[in-house]
């Protein structure tokens, strides 16, 4: 096969011919606009070099596949297992799954390899695949870039002994995992929306199976997404979420994304409690449980999982980490953490709650197990005996993917000097943490981030404040200001 790294997909002119976008292969996914950034003979070539990476790295040649509901995604899945095939590998493919089931497939299967056709959730038009070797792992920046050079080098090697095997009753199996025998001991109404992702059909089912009253909100099948895109972050979905919980009177609602790797929660006053304070909550509730665990949180999630009395109190330790699925599974595993929780939904519940990869169905369930464990207590009853903190979604701003990395480095290079003399909404910056972009420390605890999206041709912008409102403003829009000087940085993708 001939190098594709130097060819502009432009130039192709027949679908005969593979097709990849370099920029494609992000720092923890592979994700292409379809078939505008990838063609089904280039999901061949990353096929046939995903297999030679798994050669190339002396593993079993054997391989879990799934893919998602998407109308485009099966086309994807069968060009992929395709490549692994000429690549001499056994493929087991389990058939549509949540992107959690065919992690959880590594271990029902005792797999050395996994591949999961998912868009996640990007809108429709894209697609991806999310893959991981040693479980319950998935691919980081080094993985990827080897991917990377072999596909692109036109280095994919075709063996013999390729097969391909349909496995069939993983979602059962996953379904009893998730609940087991248990079982609510207190009525608990649930709002379960899912935006007519492919969480559609598995979330309804697993809160059924524990007690739980169900509330749908589109559960229905239908990747035209007619309400909304299924992502928890965005406050479209939330907001919607909240008025289910008004209209219905339910104890909460939870919501899940494209792909159920990721789940977002709302109150029974309907107010959304963004995924960092949820951890936050969990935290409290297992360290009560788990004296003196370790918590991970990304750098975009609020500074209580180091400040708050409570977990303090239980001898937790709190570890901040790069944002990333990939970041944060690998962070959670080499330190031996309880849990990890990513602002941004994901949730890595690792032994003896979970096995350590990120589910949306498992949160469901371990947070109706936490309402459960306090049968006197609501959901907003849990967010108000937080310490009150004011914070942003993640908000977005567009940056070319070509030029985000390059931006961002002469944002930080700004930001740096500032320690100890600058200010972001009048309090004083006594760090500036640059593991993942700039976390900009201030004075009274509060803090504002800025990085590049992983996955999306983005800035990501978040901000706290322990103050009020109007100082989180403030803080957003000095550090706005300082993000502003960089021409090529577009308008965000929503409000707050």
């Amino acid at each position: 096969m001939k190098p594709l790294a130097d060819v502009s997909p432009n130039t192709w002119a027949f679908l005969r011919d593979p097709m990849i976008a370099p920029t494609g292969f992000r720092e923890y996914d592979a994700r292409w606009q379809y078939p505008e950034g990838i063609n089904l003979p280039g999901v061949t070539a990353l096929g046939l070099g995903l297999g030679t990476q798994m050669h190339r790295r002396r593993i079993e040649p054997r391989i879990a596949v799934a893919n998602d509901y998407r109308d485009y995604s099966l086309s994807i899945k069968n060009a992929l297992i395709l490549g692994l095939v000429q690549a001499g590998i056994h493929v087991q493919d389990i058939g549509p799954a949540l992107s959690p089931m065919a992690y959880f497939s590594q271990f029902h299967l005792d797999a050395p390899a996994v591949a999961m056709v998912t868009a996640s959730h990007n809108p429709n038009g894209w697609t991806g695949v999310k893959m991981g070797f040693e479980r319950p792992l998935t691919h980081g920046p080094e993985e990827m870039g080897e991917l990377r050079d072999i596909v692109l080098g036109g280095e994919g090697e075709a063996r013999e002994g390729g097969r391909w095997e349909r496995v069939d009753g993983v979602m059962e199996a996953y379904l009893d995992d998730l609940t087991g025998d248990f079982k609510m001991s207190r009525k608990l109404k649930v709002v379960c929306a899912t935006g007519n992702g492919t969480a559609s059909a598995f979330a309804p089912e697993v809160l059924r199976r524990i007690g739980v009253e169900v509330v749908p909100s589109h559960n229905e099948l239908d990747y035209t997404f007619p309400h909304y895109n299924p992502n928890p972050e965005a406050m479209e979905m939330l907001h919607d979420m909240a008025d289910s919980v008004r209209a219905s009177g339910a104890d909460l609602a939870l919501g899940f994304d494209g792909d159920g790797d990721r789940c977002g929660v709302v109150d029974d006053e309907g107010e959304e409690i963004f995924a960092d304070i949820m951890g936050v909550i969990m935290a409290r509730d297992l360290s009560a449980i788990h004296k003196g665990a370790t918590f991970v949180a990304d750098v975009k999630s609020t500074g209580l999982f180091a400040s708050d009395p409570v977990l303090q109190a239980n001898g937790a330790k709190a570890d901040y980490w790069k944002t990333g699925h990939s970041h944060m599974k690998r962070r959670v595993h080499e330190i031996g953490a309880l849990a990890g929780f990513e602002k941004s939904g994901h949730y890595f519940l690792a032994e003896p709650i979970g096995r350590g990869f990120d589910c949306g169905m498992r949160v469901a369930v371990e947070i109706c197990k936490l309402l459960d464990r306090n049968p006197d207590q609501s959901m907003s009853d849990l967010r108000r005996a937080l310490p009150k903190v004011w914070n942003t979604p993640t908000l977005s701003p567009h940056c070319p993917d070509e030029e985000k990395y390059e931006t961002l480095q002469r944002i930080v290079d700004r930001l740096v000097p500032m320690k100890g003399e600058g200010t972001l909404g009048g309090q004083r910056i006594v760090d500036v943490v640059t593991v993942n972009g700039a976390r900009v420390m201030l004075e009274n605890g509060g803090w504002g981030l800025v990085r590049a999206s992983s996955n999306t041709p983005n800035l990501v912008v978040v901000c706290e404040s322990p103050t009020s409102k109007e100082e989180l403003r403030a803080i957003f829009e000095d550090l706005d200001a300082v993000i502003r000087q960089e021409p090529n940085v577009g308008d965000y993708d929503q409000t707050f």
